[in-house]
């Protein structure tokens, strides 16, 4: 958005566009989560925890701060993935007080079949959040005339050539 701070219908279509965008990805990994036996909350973790694989393994801190949810709600998810059989703990060496976090081989497979999933999906929805974005920050040309129409976000232009429904009326 402009940093001014005067707020117009573009910016409004351009900001529900992007969130939409958004919420059709969350949609599609919730499903995808499901599908593969966990929940979305506990592949979010399973990222996480790979994610740092390649620097120092992730404690249950780190897990908590990456999925923003308390301490203790990421100890449970990390219970839960435990019994699972996909995450595994082991106590820090230089500070035995931290747990750290590592995927077990069940753990990477679904992770990587998770992942392998979600950039296709990526790869066909992307080019729509980064135009939802871009035209949300300001990148896309600039607006001709001070009209709305010249840029309209994709959700105004499905709106625009959607068919009506037929009413129905009830008697």
């Amino acid at each position: 958005m402009r940093t001014d701070r005067v707020v117009d219908g573009f910016d409004y279509l351009a900001l529900a566009e992007f969130r939409y965008q958004i919420r059709r990805f969350l949609r599609f990994s919730e499903e995808a989560a499901r599908a593969a036996g966990i929940e979305p909350q506990q592949h979010q973790l399973l990222l996480a925890v790979k994610a740092r694989s390649g620097t120092e393994a992730a404690s249950i801190g780190d897990v908590a701060e990456r999925l923003q949810i308390q301490h203790h709600s990421a100890v449970e998810l990390v219970d839960r993935l435990s019994q699972q059989g996909l995450v595994q703990r082991r106590r820090g060496t230089t500070d035995r007080r931290r747990v750290l976090l590592s995927l077990t081989a069940k753990g990477e497979r679904i992770l990587r079949d998770l992942s392998l999933h979600h950039r296709k999906e990526l790869q066909a929805t992307g080019p729509e959040l980064i135009a939802a974005l871009r035209r949300l920050i300001g990148r896309a040309p600039a607006r001709e005339e001070g009209t709305i129409e010249t840029r309209k976000p994709a959700i105004a232009v499905a709106t625009a050539v959607r068919k009506p429904r037929a009413r129905v009326r009830k008697n």
